[in-house]
């Protein structure tokens, strides 16, 4: 899935809009660790990758940002259990 993910780090949100659906991964940042939070695909755009591309999107910014996670949220947990190369990120 290849779609364009804005963060809004003011409002500590991932985002796209696909077909003119929203798509989000929230998150809350404290002592440099990402708590994420809720990933949020609605239905009628579901099955294309966009939780993944988002969760990915939000793991690389907090590799590059140094922070650690904490994937609160049950898809961003499978998502990591599945993507063993972020497990250094897990706080």
């Amino acid at each position: 899935m290849s779609c364009v993910i804005r963060h809004d780090r003011a409002a500590h949100r991932f985002q796209t809009d696909v077909e003119g659906v929203p798509c989000v991964l929230d998150y809350l940042l404290a002592g440099g660790v990402m708590t994420i939070t809720h990933t949020g695909v609605p239905a009628e755009v579901g099955g294309r990758g966009i939780a993944a591309a988002l969760v990915q999107t939000a793991m690389d910014t907090a590799r590059s940002e140094g922070w650690k996670v904490v994937p609160a949220c049950s898809y961003a947990a499978a998502w990591m259990q599945r993507h063993p190369d972020y497990a250094d990120l897990l706080a």
